[in-house]
């Protein structure tokens, strides 16, 4: 299952605001064996935001969407998911009685009288205005729900705001709910090996030998200026732990017959 991220903004591609999104889902999908497949940022532009989306819906993955949700005018979110299924919206009426309530709150919180029908208030229902078929993201922070939209292809995209204190409970909610069959154990692992001075192009055909011969991804990460070690590639492996041992095995005798000098090996769970 690929799962994929959307993070909205213009504050973020102006780089009024640092996007935390990111690292924090790595780390949420990690704790449950599973990891970003891509990430794609987008300003608040309604068009480009549709077309995203709509990629989205027919991919078949499990997407996260950050921000935009909201009801003032720069929110698009909900609009462009309505617009990229082809369908109508309608106020749900969930997350309208969880907008009721967070009004009561309010309202009890400040020692003012419960006024549903003033204007203010009356906005916010916006935000309880989803695509059709929508189900609620349930906001453990202030009620205002999230939605979830699913996709022509059996995926579906999970609509959080952008706000990170609300955001990654919601998102972690949507895992443990929707898809604790996928989660894996934490049997797989990755290791690696500093190799001294070495140039990629000279190891590819061993990368290429050991990825054929066992059920590992090899990856590379060159570096021309560490402090420590200077010109050097991370070289290693990472998959299933019984099968990165045997690869990474073959993989340091095949850097071996390269006359290669190897510098410290290292190990990290790998999602």
């Amino acid at each position: 299952m690929n799962i994929g991220l959307i993070i909205i903004g213009d504050e973020i591609l102006s780089g009024k605001r640092a996007d935390k999104h990111l690292a924090q889902a790595i780390r949420i999908l990690g704790e449950r064996g599973l990891q970003v497949a891509y990430a794609h940022y987008v300003g608040d532009d309604p068009d480009r935001i549709t077309a995203t989306l709509a990629t989205a819906f027919a991919s078949g993955d499990l997407v996260f969407s950050f921000g935009g949700i909201g009801a003032t005018p720069d929110d698009h979110t909900r609009q462009c998911a309505a617009r990229a299924l082809g369908c109508e919206m309608a106020l749900h009426p969930q997350a309208r009685d969880l907008i009721y309530e967070r009004m009561q709150d309010i309202a009890r919180e400040n020692g003012q009288a419960y006024e549903p029908d003033r204007e203010d208030n009356r906005h916010r229902l916006q935000m309880g205005v989803f695509p059709v078929g929508a189900s609620i993201i349930p906001n453990p922070y202030n009620k205002i729900a999230g939605f979830s939209c699913q996709g022509r292809a059996g995926g579906a995209v999970h609509f959080v705001p952008g706000f990170p204190v609300m955001a990654w409970p919601m998102v972690e909610w949507v895992l443990d709910t929707h898809y604790r069959d996928f989660f894996r154990s934490g049997d797989r692992l990755e290791k690696s090996v500093i190799v001294m001075g070495a140039m990629e192009a000279t190891l590819t055909p061993l990368m290429v030998e050991v990825e054929a011969s066992h059920a590992v991804k090899v990856f590379s990460l060159p570096s021309v200026d560490h402090p420590e070690y200077g010109r050097h590639i991370e070289l290693g492996v990472k998959g299933e732990a019984a099968a990165v041992e045997a690869a990474f095995a073959d993989l340091l005798k095949g850097l071996v017959r390269f006359g290669c000098t190897l510098g410290p090996e290292l190990v990290r769970k790998s999602a």
